[in-house]
């Protein structure tokens, strides 16, 4: 693990990539990142997360300057700019059922080749997709996530990268962080190694390229 200062962040970032996001309506989301992202001039991104936020929190501002091409979520309805975009044509959404979408996640980050679900079986979520009959039951061939890069938000990091988030705020991030190439976290509070209990380290820093200090801090 890398500990980096905000100037090194966008660096990390490219147009066209592929970033998976923690969090749930903006809780456990990395502000920080996702304003570093908006002012590395980024385009044509693709997201893959729960929810695209709500008008203040989340990822919300990388779909409000329009940096995102492609939104894989569960549910889009708390933010406007969201279902405005997707109306007129300017971003391609894809929606997944929230559990089935964090199943991805888990089976690209488990190195799977997909699983059988029968949510969605004869809804619009079954088009273009593998129907399958099992001990006389219908399911849908689900095909796993992964991502160039994955931002995270963690309440405290150690040197090694060993991870401890926020109650609720740890929600899809431990996920997350398996399914991506490269994984970046913005952390509340940086310690020395031995300071987090290994019991309640929630992410091992095995997983964690790069932590940057959050600016409040």
């Amino acid at each position: 693990m890398k500990r980096i200062g905000w100037a090194d962040v966008g660096p990390l970032f490219r147009d066209g990539m592929s970033v998976m996001f923690g969090g749930f309506l903006g809780t456990g989301t990395p502000a920080g990142i996702v304003q570093a992202m908006c002012d590395a001039d980024l385009h044509q991104l693709t997201l893959i997360g729960n929810d695209s936020g709500l008008p203040v929190p989340g990822v919300s501002p990388l779909i409000a300057e329009r940096r995102v091409s492609r939104l894989i979520a569960s549910h889009i309805g708390t933010n406007p700019a969201t279902g405005k975009q997707m109306m007129a044509g300017e971003l391609d959404v894809e929606l997944s059922p929230q559990g089935t979408l964090i199943e991805r996640i888990r089976c690209g980050g488990s190195g799977l080749g997909g699983f059988l679900t029968p949510t969605g079986v004869g809804t619009v979520v079954e088009e273009g997709k593998t129907r399958m009959t099992v001990g006389g039951r219908d399911y849908l061939l689900e095909l796993p996530l992964r991502a160039d890069i994955a931002i995270i938000k963690a309440k405290r990091a150690d040197r090694l990268g060993n991870l401890v988030y926020d109650r609720a705020a740890r929600n899809f991030n431990p996920l997350v962080a398996m399914a991506a190439d490269v994984v970046l976290v913005e952390a509340d509070e940086i310690v020395e190694t031995g300071e987090i209990d290994p019991d309640l380290v929630m992410t091992p820093g095995v997983l964690v390229d790069y932590v940057v200090l959050a600016r409040s801090n």
